[in-house]
């Protein structure tokens, strides 16, 4: 008998995903709005990112070991509490001055529990699912992060414009306590490990394991996680810094025309992972480094789009097409090679080969955030002696990493 993929824990497990994404999405939105806003800055902006980011490099390693260790749903429970709390805190504390200061702690702390929830979350699914429903939940899970990214912008920037930061934060309170709700109901086996062992010896010897596991057993799952994390050192840059500055900054165009290019990015994610759901007998891993290429070849329209004789909002049109398309491919690159992974793990190293996932894919995206912010910045009035370079060289990245992928995809 097939089984089915929305079972009870799952439901559940989307469900909290839902309420959690609308939450984290609409408050990461506001507060990048209004330190651009505050500021005019795009490397104040790209700092903050970058040091809200650190936490979870660093530390969710140590989380992948917790996931591994401890129950998976008091886990989620726990991170999702002190998640709202920590909202609602600086909330309250936000009127009474040094806002960007309050803003860049709260981007910390969330990192760090962020650290220990997405490790958690994703040896979830393959604890819950099992055969082709490993790559069906993933491809939900992707597509609830999607709707999130669809709905979230263009809705939080009327709650923003309209309101101001106060609701919003208040909104993502309401949120995050919703889904720590949610998640007490689902039901997950636990075995409890061995309390007899100091806290160091287990820190030393889960490394030990899952760095063997990666560096002998499965070698190329460390190669993949190396060159996404190469290529993301451009992409997360010019996406995540680059992107919102040109449209509020370079362009001066409003937070909703920025919150509907978001929402639209939003839809070419969904057409991503459901392009997963529906063509996953057909995707190898050698269309991964096509995926890589097209990152590069989409940044040289985006480039050109600032020589052309173009007002603010035909560039603008430019932008959220080639952007768009980058959504796309990410959507399928990042479905297709975590279910490689999972099916890949075994169910007692998961929670910390899922750690190592998230730490290599975000090592190199700091440093992204910083260069872009500082170029963006030095080339406020010609982004594209940033946009064009950074194609090539993406271009040239997938160009070298097709023969690697053809040996993946038989070994």
């Amino acid at each position: 008998m097939e089984q089915k993929l929305f079972t009870r824990n799952f439901t559940f497990l989307i469900l909290g995903q839902v309420s959690s994404l609308i939450g984290n999405s609409t408050l990461k939105f506001a507060l990048s709005m209004y330190v651009l806003e505050q500021t005019g800055s795009a490397s104040i902006f790209a700092s903050l990112l970058a040091l809200a980011m650190l936490p979870t490099i660093l530390l969710s390693p140590f989380g992948g070991i917790l996931a591994d260790r401890a129950n998976r749903r008091n886990v989620m429970v726990a991170l999702d509490t002190f998640s709202g709390l920590s909202v609602l805190i600086a909330t309250v504390i936000l009127p009474f001055g040094y806002d960007i200061f309050v803003i860049g702690a709260l981007l910390v702390i969330l990192s760090v529990l962020g650290a220990f929830e997405s490790p958690t979350v994703q040896a979830c699914i393959p604890q819950m699912l099992s055969g082709d429903n490993l790559m069906k939940g993933n491809a939900a899970v992707n597509q609830v992060a999607a709707i999130a990214s669809l709905v979230t912008p263009f809705w939080g920037s009327l709650v923003y414009t309209a309101f101001g930061l106060i609701p919003v934060l208040y909104g993502a309170v309401v949120c995050f306590f919703f889904t720590a709700v949610l998640e007490c109901f689902i039901r997950l086996e636990h075995q409890k490990s061995d309390c007899s062992m100091r806290i160091g010896t287990i820190v030393k010897e889960d490394f030990s394991v899952s760095i063997h596991f990666l560096r002998w057993e499965q070698p190329n799952i460390l190669k993949l996680l190396l060159l996404a994390a190469l290529v993301s050192l451009f992409v997360a840059g010019t996406a995540v810094v680059g992107f919102p500055y040109l449209v509020r900054t370079a362009l001066g165009l409003s937070a909703e025309l920025y919150g509907a290019a978001e929402s639209a990015m939003g839809v070419a994610a969904i057409l991503g992972s459901l392009c997963v759901g529906l063509f996953a007998q057909k995707l190898r891993p050698h269309n991964l480094a096509a995926i890589f290429i097209s990152f590069g070849i989409c940044m040289f329209p985006a480039g050109i789009a600032f020589g052309l004789p173009v007002g603010p909002l035909g560039k603008y049109i430019i932008l959220l097409a080639m952007f768009c398309i980058c959504q796309f491919g990410c959507s399928i690159f990042s479905t297709y090679a975590i279910s490689i992974i999972q099916a890949r793990t075994p169910e007692h190293l998961m929670g910390k080969v899922m750690s190592y996932v998230f730490t290599l894919s975000m090592c190199a995206q700091p440093i992204g955030q910083i260069v872009y912010g500082a170029l963006f910045d030095l080339f406020s009035d010609r982004p594209y002696w940033v946009l064009l370079p950074s194609g090539l060289l993406v271009c040239a990245i997938g160009l070298a990493s097709a023969r690697f992928f053809l040996k993946f995809e038989t070994y």
